[in-house]
């Protein structure tokens, strides 16, 4: 691999690492899956190199298809809820366990066009789906955490 492709790929890391990880935690709801699915996205873009156009949006994908793939896994094994076990402030704790209330192509939606502050394009094409049904996760999901987020001014 040439200089050229490692050293996007370390600007992907040091630019977009960290929001790409609280992305990733915020998807899964598991610290552990979150780095293991980051850390396989940065080794296989590393591995391909120069093959890969753009690695911003390549590692996105990676990483948010290799986590995906893990959740599907787990669900056709049987085995006890993941405990999120990162200590998080009271607000973002709720947040995380209202994302959990939905479905898993309506929270990445949720996570790569509102937290993420991707276009509904790249969004659909990390998901794996069309703009509109990028649009359509996001009004459902939109419609279903609002009850459960809604701040009570009287208290």
């Amino acid at each position: 691999m040439k200089a050229d492709g490692a050293e996007a790929i370390e600007h992907v890391w040091r630019n977009q690492g960290t929001k790409l990880w609280r992305s990733l935690l915020e998807f899964t709801a598991d610290p552990e899956l979150a780095s293991d699915a980051l850390a396989e996205a940065f080794a296989q873009a590393l591995a391909r190199g120069d093959e890969i156009r753009d690695p911003d949006k390549w590692i996105w994908r990676a990483s948010f298809k290799i986590a995906a793939g893990e959740l599907q896994a787990r669900r056709r094994q049987p085995s006890p809820s993941v405990p999120l076990t990162a200590e998080l402030p009271e607000p973002v704790a709720d947040i995380v366990t209202a994302l959990r209330s939905l479905s898993s192509n309506q929270r990445a939606a949720v996570i790569l066009c509102l937290y993420a502050d991707l276009p509904t394009k790249e969004a659909a094409r990390i998901i794996g789906c069309s703009q509109t049904t990028v649009r359509v996760h996001l009004m459902q999901a939109r419609r279903r955490l609002r009850p459960l987020l809604e701040v009570d001014d009287d208290a």
